[in-house]
């Protein structure tokens, strides 16, 4: 059975959390919080299932410090407990829908044959997509369904996180090696804990009201 959370807990964690700009260097994430937001990439959503994406992390000291100088100088690369490149699969083609099918099919345990009209919509999409849609925009967008599902579950178990899209794309790709496995980054994720004077941290949250930015037609 599930367990729910109470609203004013999310609400709480949700307030609590910011784009961390200063990390302690000290803390390190125990294995078994990391182990719970690996699991949250696993378990994001994304379009047709299709998770087109894969999270690499990156513990290499050095190699961050690499990257680091490909991030405007950006210390949260080297200072947080983690850092995560998400990147995106820089072709989506039938081998894709393919793969995705036969896992339905294990996973489930069923024929392939018994979804033959989803996986066969899938390849529509994939091998002539509809006029103005654009695969690879459409890919992209699902790398941030990830982040967010990160970034909530991290927020839930009291870790700072610091979305950064402030980096050469080209140099990490280059450095990781992502264009010959088939992807190129998207966004990267420093995860750890808030150094105490960071200045970010006790700046109050700063959002338009409720009525600004929802309406109800």
């Amino acid at each position: 059975m599930s367990q729910s959370v109470s609203p004013e807990v999310v609400i709480d964690r949700l307030s609590w959390r910011y784009a961390t700009k200063k990390f302690d260097i000290t803390k390190k994430i125990p294995d078994k919080i990391w182990d719970a937001l690996e699991q949250s990439l696993v378990l994001a959503p994304s379009s047709f299932g299709l998770q087109p994406w894969k999270f690499f992390v990156v513990q290499n000291t050095e190699l961050r410090t690499k990257l680091r100088a490909s991030s405007w100088n950006q210390s949260q690369v080297t200072d947080a407990s983690h850092l995560v490149v998400l990147a995106r699969k820089l072709i989506i083609a039938s081998a894709d829908v393919e793969r995705l099918a036969n896992r339905i099919a294990k996973v489930r345990e069923i024929p392939v044959a018994a979804i033959n009209d989803y996986k066969n919509m899938m390849l529509g999409y994939v091998n002539n997509p509809p006029s103005g849609f654009d695969v690879g925009s459409w890919n992209a967008k699902q790398v941030y369904i990830a982040a967010g599902f990160f970034m909530s579950a991290a927020a839930m178990m009291g870790i700072d996180v610091c979305p950064m899209e402030g980096f050469s794309a080209a140099d990490y790709d280059k450095a990781l090696n992502l264009t010959e496995q088939g992807y190129t980054t998207s966004l990267v994720l420093a995860a750890g804990y808030r150094a105490e004077d960071d200045v970010s941290g006790t700046a109050k949250k700063v959002r338009y009201e409720k009525n600004e930015v929802l309406a109800y037609i």
